[in-house]
């Protein structure tokens, strides 16, 4: 792959030192790299406080890139790659710091992407810092990681400080969910194959599980994750981001404007759960000691750090519905948790049996045909139907019946990681898989609504082992 159209870039990322960086953006960046996307002149700069020079931090990312690329480094692809690396030590909460920042910035005029790899709490300093030395302006940009606020009110607040120094169309908001290939394809599965777009709605479809389950638990980010929980760290940006392409009309154009304002129309008509209703339609479950892969996991009020008392949720269940034409009586279930049965990302699509089929005695009431899109592991498309047995015999048994597509039938070598296509896209000034601010805020608006409704029924947390798929009765909505 040879991208001739990407031209030369500052790629500066605040939080070098941080997981982020060492886990996701640096070996994304190095398998850019290897696929002769980045320009020759392309700098990757990596900022944090550390008294480290530029081969020393060379050390570093070649130590991150050999624990978390799950391939062997190649040695000509590494010489070429850190050549392009450099370290800046900048205290971001000291303006004066920045002016060794633009030492370096000033070296090449290159167009400056910045990484805001670190806690939204950090953001103001860091723009502060690029305003002080005239490095905010376009076409410089900014990438953004969630969570964007903890609410609506902190959302506008910390949107309101990157608006102050960066104007809107510089503002790369990230959820890397969207640079899934799984997630691209669902565009594609529902606008160019009529055997889906036209049964794609409220009078053939039944109802719609979205489930975002984890293996692992907080991973040492017991303070973090205690201040925000399971619904605010995935459901408002992954589930719902995933709700709104999977229930978007048709855009225009496969443009960032028109995708977005297909998708705020879904978030806007997300029906809010009553108060009265909110036990009946939303489950908040904690993970206590249990088996995982035959292994002892220790439950989320014995994780290092963690407060004894402590109330927040490590999964949730929210049975959603969508106010529309199109959609006005399917009940959405959206599911994710930590430290359940196994890893996966999926979208479980539910079909309406047949009124009075001339087979209503030979089918099994539990029996559903069902469109399953597998985001990960084992990426794919599964169609689940029914066919007669075959026999000699003239009576007709029915059995459920499956037609499977996997990825790895088409392709060679593994998907691509997100955070190259998202990386790639910023670099190419396309916003169409990243988030706008109207999108962020109206999620929240629908999260604060159920987050308030938990507080005023004081709504506890039901217990759940580790290594389940979460509190018993989440699971008898939809099987």
């Amino acid at each position: 792959m040879n991208i001739k159209f990407i031209q030369s870039y500052d790629i500066v990322i605040f939080g070098a030192k941080g997981d982020l960086s060492c886990r996701k953006l640096i070996p994304a960046l190095y398998q850019l790299e290897k696929k002769k996307i980045l320009n020759q002149k392309i700098r990757i700069i990596g900022v944090g406080r550390a008294n480290w020079n530029n081969k020393e931090y060379a050390k570093k990312v070649f130590k991150a890139l050999n624990k978390f690329c799950n391939e062997p480094i190649d040695i000509k692809i590494w010489n070429i790659f850190k050549k392009k690396l450099h370290f800046c030590n900048v205290d971001v909460t000291n303006l004066k710091d920045f002016f060794l920042l633009k030492m370096i910035l000033s070296q090449l005029i290159n167009i400056k992407i910045y990484y805001f790899a670190m806690p939204p709490n950090t953001f103001n300093n860091i723009c502060k810092g690029l305003g002080s030395i005239n490095y905010n302006n376009k076409p410089h940009r900014i990438i953004v990681e969630k969570p964007i606020g903890t609410s609506l009110a902190s959302s506008k607040e910390t949107n309101q400080q990157l608006r102050k120094y960066f104007q809107e169309e510089q503002i790369f908001r990230i959820d890397h969910y969207l640079g899934k290939e799984t997630i691209l394809n669902l565009l594609a599965l529902r606008f160019t194959n009529p055997i889906f777009y036209n049964i794609w709605n409220n009078t053939t479809i039944e109802a719609i599980k979205i489930t975002v389950a984890e293996q692992v638990g907080i991973e040492g980010r017991w303070k973090y994750f205690n201040q925000i929980g399971q619904t605010r760290d995935m459901v408002q940006n992954h589930l719902l981001q995933i709700l709104s392409l999977i229930t978007m009309s048709q855009p225009k154009k496969l443009n960032a404007n028109c995708i977005r304002e297909k998708k705020i129309k879904v978030l806007k008509s997300l029906k809010k759960i009553k108060l009265k209703d909110i036990s009946k339609n939303t489950i908040r479950g904690q993970y206590t000691t249990g088996v995982i892969n035959g292994k002892l996991a220790t439950s989320y009020l014995n994780e290092k750090g963690s407060d004894k008392n402590s109330d927040i949720e490590t999964f949730v269940l929210i049975k959603a519905n969508i106010d529309n034409k199109m959609w006005k009586g399917v009940p959405f279930y959206l599911k994710t948790g930590k430290r359940l049965k196994s890893k996966k990302s999926e979208i479980v699509i539910y079909f309406k049996n047949i009124p009075n089929s001339v087979f209503k005695k030979n089918l099994n009431d539990n029996y559903k045909n069902k469109l399953i899109i597998r985001l990960e592991p084992n990426e794919g498309i599964e169609i689940q139907f029914f066919n007669k047995m075959p026999d000699i015999n003239s009576n007709y048994k029915l059995i459920n019946s499956k037609l499977n597509f996997n990825y790895t039938s088409i392709i060679k070598n593994k998907i691509s990681d997100a955070y190259e296509r998202l990386l790639l896209e910023s670099m190419k000034n396309d916003q169409s898989l990243f988030v706008s601010q109207e999108e962020i805020e109206t999620s929240w608006e629908w999260i604060d609504s159920i987050i308030n409704s938990w507080k005023l029924n004081n709504m506890k947390v039901q217990l759940y082992p580790s290594g389940t798929w979460g509190p018993d009765f989440s699971n008898k909505n939809i099987k």
